[in-house]
């Protein structure tokens, strides 16, 4: 599957004013105030701007940092990492693989086994559930 191409004006019409500014423009909502940071729902997080299947609840933790933190990804293809140098620091920004939303940045100070905390936007995440009878499930 191919990088989902679209316009800054259809993004618009899809997402929220703050959906868009922190998935299109790199934007970061402020610590503690995202739907996700604090939820322990099963379910698999997937990407707010495509639905590709991005991190599962199984690997969430509470990092203290106020965002949703996870130690893996679903899968070593779903996100892309790039370097970050902005706003005086050096970080690595991670994205979706499919449509280059900003998800949030990764930083090796995780639990084991990979040592690894990617902190994400609850902006840039939908759960999907595994409760019964949810039509919009993943397995």
């Amino acid at each position: 599957m191919g990088k989902l191409n679209k316009t800054d004006r259809e993004w618009q019409r899809e997402l929220s004013p703050e959906e868009f500014k922190i998935t299109r423009q790199k934007g970061t909502e402020p610590a503690f105030t995202g739907k996700y940071w604090n939820t322990k729902q099963n379910g698999t997080y997937v990407c707010r701007c495509c639905g590709e299947p991005l991190f599962t609840s199984e690997s969430k933790f509470d990092s203290g940092c106020g965002w949703p933190s996870f130690f893996k990804a679903i899968n070593n293809s779903a996100i892309e990492e790039h370097d970050d140098h902005s706003h005086g620091m050096e970080r690595v920004e991670i994205v979706c693989h499919h449509c280059d939303a900003h998800l949030g940045h990764v930083f090796e100070d995780g639990p084991q086994p990979t040592g690894l905390r990617y902190c994400v936007n609850s902006a840039s995440l939908e759960l999907k559930t595994q409760e019964k009878g949810d039509e919009e499930t993943y397995p």
